[in-house]
């Protein structure tokens, strides 16, 4: 056997070996602490942290954000590799709230399936429909985990058949509810009819101590809550691996990740049902095997995790080949060569040193200022590569950013070109206004008080913010910006790649712009959930 074969066999196996998932729901159904508890099962923590620390129990590894932690809320997403069952788990925590959906999505380029978090009250949420149609539309199949099963909340039946009427999705069980919400007796594994039931650990910091009974051992303990979850898990189809990849039927799972209730059998969906990393979609329509040469993606940046140091991370999904630190890779957009000395393992805000990585793994590349959200990098002795780019956004909240102290511009320029680098916001420059008053372009308010929080904490640059009255923004031709300028309630500003942007009050606005100027083209930038 020859080397070349040797090594591709190798990253064929090690491919094999990886899971790159993310957690996606409505704000509050409970994300993070069932990031906490997959983290807890797969023995990486030794004890689940809590939002906001509550009691004695620190707080969640993927929040960690000082933020984060005072609004017991994610902001950011957060990486988290694992092992279990020798299976590298790469998992991706992700904010719910709608206003950091552009971080959410962009995630989701980056994994090979998602876990699709239900609250067992509320099921399907806004920002959960939102977050599958984008799974949907990128090929990405998902396993659904209903929550809190340990509290009130609605009939198993009625959230199957919301799946059903409401996304099309067919929910195959893989576990079933015995008890009804609020009433929690166990687990019955679909397979065998086994029944899981749990003892939860004082404060929920410690796996729930688990008892095992075989079916004659629960129909006898258990009696008429035994028959009903048989007969109930019987009127569904049992899972479909072939149907769950096509996007058609969810794996189906319930349990309480506060309590660390059902998470272990999560995990063992994972492993056992969602897919290993597979050749990789690039521009030119073709698809990179995982065996080529080295090859991955940024998906994220990310500053301020070490105060200590003021440096940047770059998350880079690995998606051929095998990565080694410090080997010299091609910055496919620049076409100049990028030294990968500093290259990190993450695991939420910590980090150790990394010496190889696979398909499907997450590395984080320090002090990469080179790099930008949606660059592609490769090796340069294989083929050159380059994967589609990041979903863009159209922002519909601006702001004018003013430093609050003029001695501190230099600081203040410093942090507006980090958050710019980012995506926390985006970082426009309007004709009108000039350079030290730059405009920020959000997706939703809550990106801007992340930025004012993050430019006062981490460059001691406080800034005051004026909210402008506009909602649209549009491309236009830089010989129609003096049109633009010149009509009522309308600013042009320019984006840092030179692009120049309409901006207006709303789309009745744009519309009446647009029948005044018929020569003029206002052209949409391009949605996030259609890229």
């Amino acid at each position: 056997m020859t080397a070349l074969t040797s090594e591709s066999t190798s990253v064929t196996t090690q491919a094999a070996r990886r899971r790159s998932i993310a957690v996606i729901s409505h704000p509050d159904a409970g994300k993070s602490t069932l990031t906490e508890a997959l983290a807890l099962h797969a023995h990486a923590i030794d004890q689940a942290g809590a939002v906001h620390g509550k009691g004695n129990r620190a707080g969640v590894v993927s929040d960690w954000l000082e933020m984060e932690q005072k609004r017991g809320i994610s902001i950011t997403s957060a990486a988290l590799q694992f092992v279990y069952r020798d299976v590298v788990i790469n998992l991706l925590d992700t904010p719910g709230h709608a206003d950091f959906s552009e971080d959410t999505y962009r995630v989701l380029t980056a994994v090979d399936a998602a876990v699709m978090l239900l609250d067992a009250a509320k099921g399907l949420e806004p920002q959960t429909l939102k977050l599958f149609e984008v799974c949907r539309r990128r090929g990405v199949p998902v396993i659904t985990f209903v929550n809190k099963w340990d509290r009130p909340g609605r009939e198993v039946l009625d959230l199957c058949d919301e799946l059903v009427e409401r996304i099309d999705l067919r929910p195959t069980p893989v576990n079933w509810p015995v008890g009804e919400a609020g009433r929690f007796v166990g687990l019955l594994d679909r397979e065998d009819d086994h029944v899981t039931t749990y003892r939860r650990a004082p404060g929920g910091a410690t796996i729930a101590e688990e008892r095992t009974l075989d079916a004659e051992q629960a129909a006898a303990e258990l009696e008429a809550d035994y028959t009903e979850a048989v007969e109930g898990a019987g009127l569904l189809d049992a899972v479909d691996p072939e149907t769950f990849a096509s996007g058609e039927s969810t794996p189906l799972l319930f349990g309480a990740a506060l309590a660390n209730i059902g998470v272990r059998r999560l995990l063992d969906a994972v492993v056992d049902l969602a897919p290993a990393p597979g050749a990789r979609p690039t521009v030119d329509g073709g698809a990179r095997p995982v065996d080529a040469p080295f090859s991955g993606f940024v998906f994220k940046m990310q500053a301020g995790m070490d105060p200590k140091h003021r440096d940047h991370v770059a998350y880079l999904r690995v998606c051929s080949g095998r990565f080694e630190r410090g080997m010299t890779v091609v910055h496919e957009r620049t076409k100049r060569p990028f030294a990968t000395k500093y290259a990190l393992s993450v695991f939420g805000r910590e980090r150790s040193t990394v010496e190889d990585a696979y398909p499907g793994d997450v590395v984080g590349l320090v002090n990469a200022g080179a790099l930008a959200v949606g660059d592609t990098v490769y090796e340069p002795e294989g083929p050159a590569v380059r994967f589609p780019p990041m979903p863009a956004f159209e922002p519909e909240h601006f702001a004018v950013a003013r430093a609050t102290d003029p001695g501190k511009s230099k600081q203040f320029r410093k942090g507006m070109a980090q958050l710019e680098q980012e995506g926390v916001v985006q970082v426009l420059v309007s004709d009108l206004r000039g350079d030290a008053s730059p405009v920020l372009a959000a997706v939703g308010p809550l990106q801007f008080e992340v930025a004012s929080f993050r430019m006062e904490h981490e460059f001691s640059a406080p800034m005051t913010l004026e909210t402008l009255p506009l909602s649209v923004a549009r491309h236009i031709e830089p010989d129609d910006a003096p049109a633009v300028a010149s009509y009522t309630g309308a600013e042009v500003a320019r984006r840092r790649d030179g692009e120049r942007l309409a901006l207006l009050r709303d789309v009745w606005h744009a519309r009446a712009f647009e029948r005044s100027h018929p020569d003029v083209a206002l052209v949409p930038l391009v949605g996030g959930g259609d890229a």
